[in-house]
């Protein structure tokens, strides 16, 4: 695999939550023009994007606010059981470190802390755009 893609409205808040999590921006660019507008099927495509990498430079995420054509509204507040890709999931070092971090920046669980058995401490949160990120921590 690549990357994964993900269309935001609010470019910068999402670059900001997922350099939170620990991934690095590895550039930014505006794209626009007749080939970009066949390879995504639609016209008059003006988009900003951005790309993330994680720090073991095994994944990336791209970014990408569409200035045109607007796209219709997302469902911000969709639950993990809607249909669609409905999360990513990282691998951090120190959950409680991870959670208070995004949570100083607004970011809400969607659950809570759980243990599952005695591998890993896990958890949902919301970040910019309604995008669900799994925190993992190995504990065994």
């Amino acid at each position: 695999m690549n990357h994964v893609g993900i269309v935001v409205d609010d470019l910068a808040a999402a670059t900001a939550f997922f350099v939170d999590l620990g991934l690095e921006l590895q550039g930014e660019w505006s794209i626009d023009g007749a080939w970009v507008d066949r390879v995504v099927g639609l016209e008059g495509v003006q988009a900003d994007n951005a790309m993330l990498q994680t720090q073991d430079g095994h994944g990336q995420i791209e970014l990408s606010r569409f200035r045109a054509p607007r796209g219709p509204a997302g469902e911000g507040d969709a639950p993990a059981n809607a249909p669609g890709i409905r999360h990513l999931s990282f691998m951090v070092d120190d959950l409680d470190a991870a959670v208070a971090r995004l949570q100083a920046r607004g970011t809400e669980l969607v659950g809570q802390v759980e243990r599952y058995k005695d591998v890993y401490l896990l958890c949902y949160v919301r970040g910019p755009e309604g995008i669900i990120v799994e925190l993992a921590e190995r504990i065994g």
